[in-house]
C-alpha cells in the first residue's frame, strides 16, 4: 500500500508583527514568506506548504479593499481542489476584522485559518514561528472541516465569529465574546471595486450626536454605534438615527462592553428600546469592529436594511 500523500496547505503572508524586524523607526514587517517559513520546525509527517506573498503590511494600516483584497486571495488558493487548507498571516490589530469577512464568505468546508504574534521576529520572546507551526498543522487536521475560520494563537484556537483582541501585549491576545455563534453565509463571489462606506462610533456622556448626521452628509452607507452597558446611548443620538434611516442609511447598534449580550431594554428616550424603534438593527453579540464588517460586507454585496435585519437575527443564538 502506498503511503498517504502529505496535506498541501497554501500559506498567505500579509505582513504584521509576525513578520517583523525591530528597527529604529520600531518594529515593520519586512520578512517574506519564503524566510517566515524558513523559521518553522518539520518533522516528517509535516504539511506540503506554498506561499503567497500577498503584502506586507501593518494590519492597522489595512483598508476595506485591502481585507477583501485578502479574501479573494483565500477564495483564489481553494480553487485548487488538492489544497486541504489555507493559512493566513496578519497583524493581530485587526486580524478579528479581516479574518470574521473571510469567515462571512468560508462557504468552502477546507480549513482556514489566521495566526500572527504578539512579538516581532527578532525579539527573545518570538512567538510567530510556534504560531505559524500550530497553524499549519490545524490547517492540515481533518477534524478542522466545518469549523468556519479559525484564529490560532499560543497553542489556542478560536472561531473567528465572536473573536477580539482582548489585551495589547502578550502571546494570548485574543479572547471570545461567544464560543457557539451561528455562521449566516454570504452567497455569491466576493465584490470587487470600493466597498461600502461604513463608519463607527463609540458613544459616551456628551458625545455629539453631530456625528452621525457628518457620516450621513458624508454618504456613509452604515453606521455602527457602540452604545453604553446593554445598547444605551442619550435621546439626541436617537434622534440621529432615526433621521439617518429616512436617508437610508442603515445602522446597527451593538456595546462597547467586552463580554454579554445586547439587549432592547432600557427605554428613557436613548436606551436600546427607543435606538431599535428608530430603526436601529441590534448586534446582540458581535462587538463595534465586527459588526462593522458584517455591515460593510452586507451593504458592498447588495443588501438592503430587511436583509441586514435578517443577518444579525441569524447571527444570535437564541435563533437556533
Amino acid at each position: 500500500m502506498s503511503p498517504t500523500a502529505p496535506k498541501r496547505i497554501v500559506v498567505i503572508t500579509t505582513g504584521g508583527t509576525i513578520a517583523s524586524r525591530t528597527t529604529a523607526d520600531g518594529a515593520v514587517p519586512v520578512l517574506s514568506a519564503s524566510e517566515l517559513l524558513s523559521d518553522g520546525t518539520e518533522a516528517p509527517d509535516s504539511p506540503d506548504v506554498e506561499s503567497v506573498d500577498l503584502m506586507s503590511v501593518d494590519s492597522s494600516s489595512l483598508t476595506p479593499s485591502d481585507q477583501f483584497r485578502i479574501v479573494t486571495a483565500i477564495a483564489d488558493a481553494l480553487t485548487d481542489p488538492g489544497v486541504d487548507g489555507v493559512v493566513v498571516t496578519h497583524g493581530t490589530d485587526t486580524m478579528e476584522e479581516t479574518a470574521f469577512l473571510a469567515d462571512l464568505f468560508a462557504g468552502d468546508r477546507r480549513p482556514v485559518i489566521f495566526t500572527g504574534a504578539a512579538y516581532p521576529s527578532d525579539s527573545p520572546h518570538s512567538d510567530g514561528p510556534a504560531n505559524l507551526d500550530d497553524a499549519i498543522r490545524l490547517a492540515a487536521d481533518p477534524a478542522s472541516r466545518g469549523r468556519g475560520v479559525q484564529i490560532m494563537m499560543a497553542g489556542t484556537a478560536l472561531a473567528a465569529r465572536g473573536a477580539f483582541k482582548a489585551q495589547t501585549a502578550g502571546a494570548e491576545a485574543f479572547d471570545t465574546v461567544h464560543d457557539g455563534l451561528p455562521r449566516p453565509l454570504l452567497t455569491g463571489p466576493v465584490p470587487v471595486g470600493h466597498p461600502a462606506r461604513v463608519d463607527a462610533y463609540t458613544l459616551y456622556p456628551g458625545v455629539s450626536p453631530g456625528l452621525i448626521a457628518a457620516s450621513v452628509a458624508q454618504n456613509a452607507a452604515g453606521i455602527v454605534l457602540a452604545g453604553t452597558g446593554s445598547g444605551n446611548a442619550h435621546p439626541d443620538i436617537t434622534a440621529e438615527v432615526s433621521l439617518a434611516r429616512q436617508r437610508g442609511v442603515v445602522v446597527v447598534l451593538t456595546t462597547r462592553v467586552p463580554l454579554g449580550p445586547v439587549a432592547a431594554t432600557y427605554g428613557g428616550g436613548g436606551g436600546a428600546v427607543d435606538l431599535e424603534r428608530a430603526g436601529a438593527v441590534v448586534s446582540r453579540w458581535l462587538r463595534a469592529p465586527q459588526a462593522r464588517i458584517a455591515l460593510l460586507a452586507l451593504l458592498s454585496t447588495g443588501c438592503d436594511a430587511a436583509e441586514v435585519a435578517d443577518f444579525f437575527s441569524a447571527s444570535d443564538p437564541r435563533e437556533r
